[in-house]
């Protein structure tokens, strides 16, 4: 399986936070799946770390990305195809962080591990 991170679960993941769900701990820990990690969670990350509203995930940055590369998981950069599907993507979900997510997932055929309900509003989007 190739598995994008959805950015709540990347940053429950290092400190194996008990609101990670056990089926993403497995996912992730599963030698045979590819885990990829989206810039734009990084992005996400740093920005509500700096207007304080996510002061628990200040400890990933700076150098979430530097870390990335010390495990696993592969960095996935933000393309022009992925801005384009996140541009027309429904408004069913206004996030933009999560709109590009869910468009790198649909664009790549990726499947998007998420706690969060609203991506299941999104057609075609394979969720775990």
């Amino acid at each position: 399986m190739r598995l994008l991170l959805d950015t709540h679960v990347l940053a429950w993941w290092p400190k194996d936070a008990p609101q990670l769900a056990a089926q993403h701990r497995d996912l992730i820990k599963a030698l045979e799946n590819e885990v990829l990690v989206s810039a734009v969670s990084c992005w996400e990350i740093a920005i509500k770390v700096r207007t304080g509203k996510w002061p628990k995930a200040a400890g990933l940055v700076p150098g979430l990305a530097n870390a990335l590369t010390a495990t696993s998981m592969t960095l996935l950069p933000i393309s022009g195809a992925h801005a384009e599907r996140a541009g027309l993507l429904p408004h069913t979900h206004k996030d933009p962080f999560d709109r590009l997510l869910a468009a790198q997932a649909l664009e790549d055929d990726l499947t998007l591990a998420t706690v969060d309900p609203v991506f299941r509003t999104i057609p075609g989007l394979s969720i775990v």
